[in-house]
């Protein structure tokens, strides 16, 4: 038995040592994250670590949660459809898919007031900070959010309450504002499309509330507009009427020099360009076609599919 004893001990002394390791750092990381540490805790970090990207959340209104899903895939233009029925806008598609609770300013302009009070905080470091405030994401404080407005009413009715709706972001200094032949951006610049009224945007002074142009008669003298940046940030057009290519096989060379000269002819203006209405599936054709867009030029990816958008 003694010997069979030392023969284990013997065999024991052989074996390497067990070691404790020490803490490293994802131990610490663990530590700090589960004891809520206010080390990691800072006031703008509402979008903390979301990059904005240039995409169009079409018809936003209609995701489980607008605006906020926008944000989270980095998205930095929205687009809200608005009604005005008996001096109140409802945000929808439709009458019938209106309802009480979904109005321009519970859906939108007080969601935005509270973000940019969350990335813009009144502390003691910010007491003496003066210009222009951030914007709604925390990598990239002078990022504008987009917010098209798509009038679905009479467009001279609706724009006086619009513009009034508004005044919670314009009071705090939110809105992207012309004036006094100065273009000041700010962290929301607010475009009308849908039936927004041209001449009475044109009237406005300042101007806070812009126009979504005509991307392909920028060059109609009919219009008797002088297009650029500070009536009409942005120009958009139906893809499939200015350009329609389905995204399988090749573009034709009609179809690639309409899109490159429609691209142009907004960009000699210092504005923006958007297709709207781009085709949605065979999913490899969608691909295609933003990715033909992306190339020449276009400044916005009009899509429903954010995630695939943000991806991309």
């Amino acid at each position: 038995m003694k010997t069979k004893i030392a023969i284990l001990k013997g065999m024991l002394a052989l074996l390497p040592m067990v070691v404790v390791a020490k803490p490293g750092v994802d131990q610490q990381i663990a530590f700090l994250e589960d004891s809520n540490s206010t080390l990691l805790q800072y006031p703008t970090q509402f979008t903390q670590s979301i990059m904005p990207k240039n995409i169009h959340s079409h018809n936003d209104y209609w995701r489980d949660v607008p605006l906020l899903s926008a944000l989270s895939f980095g998205v930095a233009s929205v687009e809200a459809d608005v009604s005005l029925i008996n001096g109140t806008l409802y945000v929808g598609h439709e009458i019938q898919a209106l309802a009480k609770s979904r109005t321009l300013d519970s859906l939108y302009i007080q969601p935005l007031v509270q973000i940019l009070a969350m990335t813009n905080p009144n502390t003691s470091f910010t007491a003496e900070v003066t210009g222009t405030p951030n914007g709604v994401f925390d990598t990239s404080g002078g990022t504008s959010l987009h917010l098209l407005i798509d009038i679905k009413t009479d467009g001279v009715e609706a724009l006086p309450f619009i513009l009034d709706a508004f005044e919670p972001l314009r009071s705090r200094g939110y809105l992207t504002t012309f004036a006094n032949g100065v273009l000041t951006r700010s962290a929301i610049t607010v475009i009308g499309t849908g039936n927004s009224p041209l001449e009475q945007v044109k009237a406005l002074e300042p101007r806070d509330y812009f126009f979504d142009a005509p991307l392909t008669q920028l060059t109609d003298p009919s219009l008797n507009t002088t297009w650029d940046a500070t009536l009409a940030p942005i120009a958009s057009t139906d893809y499939e009427t200015a350009v329609g290519w389905s995204g399988i096989g090749n573009i034709s060379d009609e179809q690639s020099a309409n899109l490159t000269r429609f691209i142009a002819d907004a960009h000699q203006r210092g504005i923006q360009a958007r297709f709207w209405d781009t085709p949605a599936w065979p999913i490899f054709a969608r691909n295609n076609i933003w990715r033909v867009l992306a190339e020449a030029g276009a400044d916005w990816l009009n899509a429903d599919d954010l995630e695939a958008a943000s991806s991309f």
